[in-house]
């Protein structure tokens, strides 16, 4: 199996940090490298650009994909998502000079728009009902409106930190996007694919979780479990020659310290926390 991955860029670090934290290390690979083996002798990385990824996936070079939402929207192939991996996180928008008079979507009928993305933005134009000519660039989009190549612009923004820099404001938003895995239809639910579905969840659902371990008075063990705002009941452990008992469960990160304020309050002792790697529901 297969699993194509962005070459370099913003989304390649993050990328390869899931799969490492997910079990699948990479071995041999190097920088410039096609291809490179994982610990899986089942499972190998295909580099490629982020862009290139979803026609990878569409045509079999890879059976799946790591890639933003924007980039498989734009590109006319039909893939199965299989999985949020809630990273790479930005909006598709359409900008306009902030100096001109463009105040909606509807002002750029007639008008020109530059983008990286045509396939997108005529979709959009096309749900609007507004007739524009859109041009396609291949980058510093942010630079056609005031050079007299385009009225106004549709791309990425994180931040809105490059368009404001630009002199640009935003008019609308096309698109959320993330990076998300991807597979082809027919491959989606094959028993790999599931697995390594799998892994990469169980990584992003630990984000923002702790694992919190506890001791209590037995008879405490109500108003504990009142307290713990954790995923299901806690595990309870008798403790060895003790009254007590052990209590264990999962909580948000943010809830972490009002929670141990509260199992305080109601005998608890011995809390400690840990991190979670990785999380199988």
């Amino acid at each position: 199996m297969r699993i194509a991955v962005p070459n370099k860029g913003r989304l390649h670090d993050p990328s390869v940090d899931l799969l490492e934290r997910a079990g699948l290390h990479v071995v041999d690979g190097a920088d410039r490298q096609l291809y490179a083996e994982t610990v899986d002798p089942d499972v190998t990385i295909l580099y490629a650009r982020a862009a290139d990824i979803p026609e990878y996936v569409a045509d079999g070079a890879a059976d799946v994909g790591i890639t933003g939402y924007d980039q498989v929207c734009e590109a006319p192939v039909d893939l199965a998502e299989l999985r949020d991996l809630d990273f790479g996180k930005c909006r598709l928008v359409l900008a306009a000079p902030e100096d001109g008079d463009v105040e909606t979507v509807y002002d750029f009928e007639g008008g020109r728009v530059a983008t990286e993305f045509p396939n997108v933005t005529r979709d959009y134009f096309d749900e609007m009902d507004v007739d524009v000519d859109i041009t396609e660039v291949s980058g510093a989009t942010e630079l056609t409106p005031h050079v007299d190549i385009a009225d106004g612009i549709v791309d990425i923004s994180s931040t809105g930190t490059t368009l404001r820099m630009n002199r640009l404001e935003v008019v609308d938003e096309v698109l959320q996007s993330s990076v998300r895995l991807f597979a082809r239809e027919e491959v989606a639910d094959d028993e790999k694919v599931r697995q390594v579905a799998t892994a990469l969840s169980s990584v992003v659902d630990a984000e923002g979780k702790r694992y919190l371990m506890m001791n209590a008075p037995a008879d405490a063990l109500d108003d504990v479990k009142e307290v713990l705002p954790g995923m299901g009941g806690p595990t309870v452990m008798d403790v060895a020659g003790s009254d007590d008992v052990a209590v264990h469960a999962v909580v948000d990160e943010d809830e972490v310290f009002e929670t141990i304020t509260e199992l305080k309050a109601v005998g608890a002792s011995d809390v400690l926390v840990t991190e979670i790697e990785r999380l199988v529901e």
